[in-house]
C-alpha cells in the first residue's frame, strides 16, 4: 500500500495534467488551471521550504567543520538573514513594517534586486566573459577541420558582438549575428528536440510504473 498508493496518485494525476493540454471541455480547463496556479503553487511553497532547510543545514555543517570556503557560508546566511527580513517586514516597495531609509536606500525587496542584485549579477556575468574567454582559448585546438571551424566561428562571434570588430571589418557583426541566428538556432533546435523526445519518454516510464527511483530508489 505504501507504493501502490503514491504510484496510482501519481499516474491519475499525471494523466489528468497531460490530457488537459487537449481537451476543450469547459470543466477539463477549469480542473487542469486549478492545477496550474493552485496546486503548483503549493507544491513550490513545499520545495522552496526543503531547498532553504538543505541549504542552511548545509552551511551551517560546513561553519562547524571549517570546510572549505567556510567564511564564505557566512555570508550567504547572513544575506539570507538580512533579506528575509527586509522582505517580510519591509514589502516590495517600502510599504512594510519597515519604512527605514538610509539615504536613497529603502529597505525593500524592490531596491534589493534593484540596487544589490542586479549589480552584482553584472558584475559577475563581466568576470565570467574574460574567463569563458580565456577558458575558450585554452581548451580549443584546432586538431581537426571542425575543431578549426568551431574556433574560428567562436573567434568571430566573440570579437563581432564589441566595437572593435566593426572597426576591424564593417561586414563583423553581420557575419557574426548570422552565425547566432542560423547555424545557433539549428542546432539549438536539435538540441530541444532532442531534450523534448527525452522527457517524453521518461514521463511515458514513470505514468506507466516502469520508472520508480522517484519512490525512493526501488526499481
Amino acid at each position: 500500500m505504501k507504493e501502490k498508493l503514491p504510484l496510482g496518485v501519481m499516474i491519475f494525476m499525471g494523466v489528468l495534467g497531460f490530457t488537459g493540454r487537449f481537451m476543450s471541455h469547459p470543466v477539463s480547463e477549469t480542473f487542469h488551471g486549478f492545477l496550474r496556479n493552485k496546486m503548483l503553487v503549493l507544491i513550490s511553497v513545499f520545495a522552496l521550504v526543503l531547498g532553504l532547510g538543505n541549504l542552511i543545514i548545509h552551511h551551517v555543517n560546513r561553519i562547524k567543520g571549517k570546510g572549505q570556503f567556510w567564511p564564505q557560508s557566512w555570508v550567504l546566511l547572513l544575506g539570507l538573514g538580512i533579506s528575509t527580513v527586509i522582505g517580510i517586514f519591509g514589502g516590495v516597495r517600502a510599504e512594510g513594517w519597515l519604512p527605514t531609509r538610509i539615504g536613497d536606500f529603502a529597505f525593500d525587496i524592490q531596491t534589493l534586486y534593484f540596487k544589490v542584485l542586479i549589480p552584482l549579477q553584472s558584475t559577475l556575468f563581466a568576470l565570467l566573459a574574460f574567463y569563458m574567454a580565456s577558458a575558450a582559448y585554452r581548451a580549443f585546438r584546432a586538431r581537426s577541420v571542425l575543431a578549426a571551424l568551431l574556433l574560428l566561428s567562436a573567434f568571430v562571434v566573440m570579437i563581432g558582438q564589441v566595437p572593435l570588430g566593426a572597426a576591424v571589418w564593417p561586414a563583423l557583426p553581420d557575419i557574426s549575428q548570422w552565425i547566432l541566428e542560423v547555424p545557433n538556432t539549428a542546432s539549438q533546435r536539435g538540441i530541444t528536440l532532442g531534450v523534448t523526445l527525452g522527457v517524453l519518454a521518461t514521463m511515458l516510464k514513470i505514468l506507466t510504473g516502469i520508472e520508480r527511483n522517484w519512490m525512493g530508489g526501488r526499481k
